[in-house]
């Protein structure tokens, strides 16, 4: 056990942090400039400089560094800094997956980069054919009619949907009062739903994780002006009765509005507008490419069918041969969403993502996805409570029921997943799921590192039967040993801490 353990940790271990500050690897003399030596005559700063601008104190105290010092440290600190460039990125629903270095290259041409929002549309036309031919890829895939640009992220997207879902009922005479979300959406529907003026209904999934379709039918009525459906939802399961779903939400009147922030699950397979959607968001920093983080930056752009087309945000550009034009008369319109077109890097990456893959690479894609989630289902399924159980999409949802009798929780299994060398997963999510535990491994992961991580919970399961003491204080590798997230969250301390006082606080907590 123990030899198999010190070696799963080492094969995985993706982060150093065994850091110091520059003030304490600083050594007296060290220099990492040379300044010739002086040919003019020397002058008194203040003949050069005016006096307010001068320093009083005299900078001691500054570390001493040579060159290879600095250029070492900053190098190590960012390992600290875990991502899908150091090893895999397990996080449920975020589809956190590599980006491929040639999108990056087409987001850094000087015309693309360096382009003024304000720049006027003649001197403009490359950018904006750039949108148009996304927004052509985007309807192309999902089959809808129409695509707008210009939400910032996918909550952005879902609020712009309803936006033009309300309008659509306004304009027949009743914006109807609530819309209904299944308890397996995602977390940010609900709200985008109360922005636009609407309260908010659950409707439960039945014991195969999929909504259920009697509940459904109980709940769907007159005052109803849409239900918003997460597919595949986030069990990772698809919703497999979708035409029937969106017969019934029709039947009465209302829209159907699909969260398409798993789209990496059906890109190339299905077209949701072939089952009924009427309007979507996809979150192009999942599916397409550019892995987001610490809040960004994203895109949500917003497919619709043919009769919620004159409700999309202005403006629209408009193709005229190989020439393009923006047109802001749209009567119906519901405005602007955002200032011009998007996060435009966001787009250019995209469109250089869908053009690489193509058609076959793009279905691939979503095949290499699945395929990777079912993977690791498989694999833990023994180890692990899957709750609902069966073939998944591109994600799968572990609990932790079957570690709690030892005393382990899920939050313990994640933080000593960290030791292990692995960002923790998706935790808690979804609320239907009590000690969730939400991975997705994505296309990007080869068998190597699938097994890895695979290895690793198996022996954390081991572990938990074995000593779970040795969870309930994990990490212990990390610079910061296991905090108290209440306390720290009510009472910050921004304070630095020294490598020995940290040591030291990690031993009196494994002591107590």
């Amino acid at each position: 056990m123990s030899e198999k353990k010190s070696r799963i940790k080492k094969a995985t271990t993706h982060v150093t942090q065994n850091e110091g500050l520059l003030f304490e690897i600083s050594r007296q003399g060290r220099a990492g400039y040379s300044i010739p030596q002086l040919d003019v005559p020397e002058l008194p700063p203040e003949e050069l400089i005016d006096r307010s601008f001068l320093r009083t104190d005299d900078l001691q105290g500054l570390p001493e560094l040579s060159e290879v010092d600095v250029v070492r440290h900053f190098t190590r600190l960012s390992t600290w800094n875990y991502g899908v460039d150091t090893g895999m990125y397990p996080l449920g629903s975020c589809t956190m997956k590599h980006n491929p270095r040639i999108n990056e290259k087409v987001a850094r041409i000087d015309g693309f980069a360096n382009l003024h929002p304000l720049t006027p549309v003649d001197l403009a036309q490359g950018a904006l054919e750039v949108i148009v031919r996304l927004e052509e890829c985007l309807a192309k895939i999902t089959g809808l009619h129409a695509v707008t640009l210009q939400p910032a992220a996918g909550a952005h997207g879902e609020m712009t949907g309803m936006m033009m879902i309300r309008a659509a009922l306004s304009e027949r005479g009743n914006p109807r009062k609530k819309v209904l979300i299944p308890d397996s959406a995602h977390g940010t529907n609900p709200a985008s739903a109360v922005i636009c003026g609407y309260t908010v209904e659950t409707v439960p999934s039945n014991s195969e994780g999929l909504t259920d379709l009697e509940a459904l039918k109980r709940e769907m009525n007159a005052d109803v002006a849409a239900l918003m459906l997460t597919n595949p939802n986030t069990l990772g399961k698809f919703e497999r009765n979708i035409e029937e779903i969106c017969r019934i939400v029709h039947d009465a009147g209302g829209f159907v509005y699909m969260d398409g922030a798993n789209m990496n699950a059906l890109v190339g397979v299905m077209k949701p507008a072939a089952s009924g959607i009427d309007v979507m968001h996809m979150n192009l920093h999942k599916t397409f490419s550019t892995p987001h983080g610490g809040g960004g930056p994203g895109a949500g752009p917003v497919a619709v069918t043919k009769e919620l087309e004159p409700y999309l945000p202005y403006p629209r550009i408009v193709r005229a041969g190989d020439r393009f034009s923006t047109n802001f008369d749209r009567p119906k319109s519901i405005g602007r969403v955002r200032a011009n077109f998007g996060n435009y890097g966001m787009l250019t990456r995209a469109l250089s993502y869908i053009l690489t893959f193509g058609d076959e690479g793009l279905l691939e894609m979503t095949q290499t996805a699945v395929l990777n989630a079912n993977y690791i289902a498989d694999k833990l399924k023994d180890t692990y409570e899957i709750p609902y159980a069966g073939r998944v999409m591109h994600e799968v949802v572990f609990s932790d029921k079957w570690q709690t009798p030892h005393g382990v929780k899920n939050s313990d299994i994640s933080k000593r997943l960290i030791d292990y060398g692995f960002y923790p997963p998706t935790m808690s999510f979804p609320l239907i799921v009590h000690g969730a535990m939400m991975v997705e491994p994505t296309e990007g992961e080869g068998r190597t590192e699938l097994d890895l991580f695979i290895d690793a919970m198996k022996s954390i399961n081991a572990e938990a039967i074995e000593e779970p003491e040795t969870l309930r204080h994990a990490p212990h590798s990390t610079k910061v040993g296991r905090l108290d997230e209440t306390a720290a969250a009510r009472k910050p301390v921004l304070r630095w801490r020294s490598a020995e006082e940290s040591e030291a606080q990690r031993a009196d907590k494994n002591t107590r």
